[in-house]
């Protein structure tokens, strides 16, 4: 390796269109209370580390990821589109929408780094230099009037390559932002060089949702971005991948089911509490200090009626359990768990739409919403992941960027082995990491 600094290189970066517009393309695209409550925080930046296949070869892999890029396009027209703020004095109006025409489209990046897939993989922490496989470091969603929606980034390393992507959180949840990267991959295995339209299994749905007498424009109570946009740097964090295998994960669900003498606790519930015990044990908080455990959640089919499962925008939420340090402490991993399931289960229709009337006042999130005694459960094993293969075989990691990264923030990935295995991505401060990994209960439940 040469002794300068590895750092990625931008070798080139163009805009790519959709291969043609549709009529419906060239209308503006009004966004949901939900879409327009993200326009403080950051996008979303997923991809997936292959090694090089010995056919590789890097000029015809870069131009059918532009070509496919383009036909994928079609069916994701906003995906190409900017954002352009509408406003009136009289009567008042302020709104952000999607203007899919006057646009230079979506970005596609070629990045090169000195390093091998070993050098990503091997350090027990996640490189720094991993967040620069993504665009818009540091972005936020509002920055779209001016920045890409969606940038496609191929990062070519020694031995092996990264594809990252990253779609403004305004246009996409992490439904949303798979189904975009399953599709993108479906065409790119479907297209034998031909310029034309490729469909789709799952075409996307962008009739975004308003609550009845409401939409599709939302006026939000501002007269300029200043007032509600905020920016926000994440403190130094230790980042790192933890594996829980099936076995491990059939363990922690029947040990929380038993006790509480129910079968009703789900996996994730059973994973999400032991995260939240585990890291507030080495939080060392007195026992009053309350605590609490939040998961994002999916409301299309929990709202009546339900969205389709294609619906594409945001359509999530979170759900929390909530407890005293002492008292999560000093009861069961079952106790946590039922908090958990409780939650989930009481989360329902009226509950979306009373939040819903909440962000229709013009509430927008921001990235210091997280308090520092929670732990933020995010992203899902459930999404296929990697089910995306651009012709590179089966990926072999999969890694995040530096956006929506914080003290307690614990993003599940499906594990590779498609056996219901899951990774957690664990952010931590570097005291409370050095903790959790001499924490007998927690480092024990990683291997079955």
């Amino acid at each position: 390796m040469s002794s300068s600094p590895t750092v990625v290189q931008h070798i080139s970066d163009c805009f790519i269109k959709p291969l043609y517009n549709s009529e419906e393309a060239k209308k503006p695209v009004y966004l949901s209370s939900w879409d327009l409550a993200m326009l403080s925080v950051q996008y979303i930046q997923k991809g997936l580390l292959f090694t090089k296949p010995s056919s590789f070869q890097l000029d015809p892999l870069l131009q059918k990821l532009k070509d496919s890029l383009s036909i994928t396009l079609v069916h994701f027209y906003p995906l190409a589109g900017r954002f352009k703020t509408l406003k009136q004095e009289n009567p008042p109006l302020y709104t952000v929408f999607i203007d899919c025409v006057n646009s230079p489209g979506a970005r596609f990046i070629h990045a090169n780094l000195d390093l091998t897939v070993s050098d990503i993989l091997s350090p027990k922490d996640v490189p720094l230099v991993v967040q620069s496989f993504f665009d818009h470091d540091r972005a936020i969603n509002h920055d779209g009037h001016d920045l890409s929606l969606l940038t496609v980034q191929l990062t070519e390393l020694i031995d092996g390559v990264f594809i990252g992507l990253s779609i403004n959180h305004v246009l996409a949840d992490g439904s949303s932002f798979w189904h975009f990267f399953n599709s993108f991959s479906e065409v790119f295995k479907a297209n034998n060089g031909q310029k034309q339209s490729i469909p789709i299994s799952k075409s996307p749905n962008f009739n975004h949702w308003f609550p009845e007498g409401h939409g599709p424009i939302i006026n939000l109570p501002y007269t300029h971005h200043d007032q509600f946009i905020s920016r926000h740097e994440s403190p130094n964090l230790r980042e790192r991948f933890f594996h829980f295998s099936a076995e491990s994960l059939k363990k922690l669900k029947a040990k929380a089911n038993q006790e509480c003498h129910t079968s009703k606790i789900s996996s994730l519930q059973a994973l999400s509490a032991h995260m939240w015990r585990c890291i507030t044990r080495v939080r060392k908080f007195p026992a009053d200090h309350v605590t609490s455990c939040r998961m994002a959640i999916n409301n299309r089919a929990r709202l009546e009626p339900p969205l389709p499962e294609n619906y594409f925008g945001n359509c999530i939420q979170t759900v929390r359990g909530i407890a005293s340090a002492g008292k999560l402490l000093e009861n069961s991993l079952g106790w946590a768990a039922w908090e958990m399931h409780e939650a989930v289960v009481n989360h329902k229709n009226k509950d979306i739409r009373e939040w819903v009337e909440k962000l229709e006042s013009g509430m927008i999130y921001q990235l210091g919403f997280f308090d520092r005694s929670s732990v933020m459960m995010g992203s899902s094993p459930r999404f296929d992941m990697y089910g995306n293969e651009f012709g590179l075989g089966k990926g072999v990691a999969l890694r995040s960027g530096y956006a929506h990264k914080f003290d307690g923030k614990v993003s599940l990935y499906e594990g590779i082995e498609g056996d219901g295995s899951m990774d957690l991505e664990v952010c931590l401060l570097p005291d409370f990491m050095a903790s959790l990994e001499t924490d007998k209960e927690f480092m024990d439940s990683l291997s079955s």
